[in-house]
């Protein structure tokens, strides 16, 4: 049986109807269906039930739906895969970065990528941390960098790469900006604006346990926005604040202060499928699953990196 065979059957099973699947696939009706005649003589059986209006599966045919759509997932895999190594200057790595995360780290993740395939084109695609699981799920990035903590599926392979202090956010009007630091046990009457948690729950979860732990009385707010839109908003409500790194003091009309005794960390992780043919992947997984650990600071990097 032949890879076009298979996609004859499948655009046939798919299409329910012989005009439709030849018309797909650009091929005689008489054409496609000797070809699915010469597929059921090799497996035995019919696969395909014909009537006036339409064919539906036999249980052998849904057998071979599932099966061809894998193999057929497999050969473009194996030929993207080895066109990359074969022609490495139309290499292409999709990289999926969390929202919000520091500048610099797409760039070290990407001169990384570079020193092991030079000429690599690396193209990048943001969302939440959720959102970067389920692209990792569907294959439709190589690597993924998220926040932890974060819930993953068991074939998703997931080890720490950098961490970024956070702090508080808030008015300059605000009475804690005064200081050089926010003592955690003074926050316990400010109104603390974060993200929804439906958006990031492991996260969202983790910081608020960070901050109780601290000795922060937390005053979760009703109001639940996106991290942009609590930078916009703060400089409004000096009686509220927000959790953010120090980056977010750029922001007009804002400060950001320090958290003590303990400073509260965000860890930011690298993820991946386990099982994987890419072979540039294999070299990067190595890398980081070896405990490299990334800095803004370039000389941080490893000797060679």
């Amino acid at each position: 049986m032949e890879l076009r065979q298979l996609r004859y059957f499948v655009a046939v099973a798919e299409e329910l109807h012989f005009r439709r699947a030849a018309e797909r696939l650009f091929i005689s009706t008489p054409t496609l269906s000797q070809q699915i005649r010469a597929i059921e003589r090799e497996v035995g059986g019919p696969l395909l039930i014909r009537g006036n209006h339409g064919v539906e599966l036999t249980a052998a045919g849904e057998v071979l739906l599932k099966t061809a759509r894998n193999v057929l997932e497999a050969a473009e895999i194996a030929l993207r895969e080895t066109r990359a190594v074969a022609q490495p200057g139309n290499a292409v790595f999709r990289l999926g970065i969390v929202n919000g995360s520091p500048a610099w780290l797409p760039g070290r993740i990407e001169a990384l990528v570079k020193a092991r395939q030079p000429g690599v084109r690396v193209t990048l695609t943001t969302g939440t941390s959720g959102d970067q699981a389920r692209l990792l799920d569907r294959d439709e990035v190589d690597l993924a960098v998220l926040r932890l903590p974060v819930r993953l599926a068991d074939h998703l392979t997931c080890t720490p790469i950098a961490d970024e202090e956070l702090g508080i956010v808030m008015s300059r009007q605000n009475p804690l900006a005064a200081a050089v630091s926010v003592e955690a046990g003074r926050i316990g009457d400010q109104e603390l604006i974060m993200f929804a948690r439906d958006a990031a729950p492991e996260v969202h979860d983790s910081v608020l346990a960070q901050l109780r732990e601290r000795g922060a009385s937390v005053v979760l707010s009703d109001s639940a926005m996106s991290h942009a839109q609590m930078l916009q908003f703060l400089p409004l409500r000096p009686e509220a604040i927000g959790v953010g790194s120090a980056r977010t003091a750029a922001v007009p009309g804002l400060v950001w202060r320090p958290l003590r005794p303990r400073p509260l960390v965000i860890t930011y992780a690298a993820a991946w499928r386990t099982v994987t043919r890419n072979p540039l992947l294999h070299t990067m997984a190595d890398a980081l699953a070896g405990g490299l650990r990334l800095t803004s600071d370039r000389s941080a990097f490893p000797p060679g990196e």
